[in-house]
């Protein structure tokens, strides 16, 4: 179990995704994305493995979820800024975590 102010440390926020491609040198099938936190954090890079539901002209404009505070982390000849997160569906592929509705880029979840 951890505290509250465990949790609290953990910087969860919203953004848009403004450019996605793919990530061929990767070791699992990925795309690079570039998501817009708005003024404050500003354009972030991530890499996600999310090719089994998405294409990257359709990611394009989605907002998505991602924790901002981890220290960047190189994979491969990327590096990655934000970790975006999503669930495993039934078969272990990943599903994207997004609002419901259009909140405004870098408001933090609570």
């Amino acid at each position: 179990m951890i505290t509250y102010d465990d949790f609290t440390k953990v910087d969860i926020r919203v953004g848009t995704i403004v450019e996605a491609e793919e990530f061929p040198e990767a070791r699992r099938p990925a795309y690079k994305l570039k998501v817009d936190f708005g003024s404050e954090l500003g354009l972030k890079k991530s890499s996600a493995q999310i090719t089994e539901h998405y294409e990257p002209g359709n990611l394009v404009g989605k907002q998505v979820i991602a924790v901002v505070n981890f220290p960047p982390k190189q994979i491969g000849p990327a590096l990655s800024e934000v970790l975006v997160l999503g669930l495993s569906d039934g078969n272990g592929d990943i599903v994207l975590l997004r609002p419901d509705q259009k909140v405004p880029n870098g408001h933090k979840m609570h």
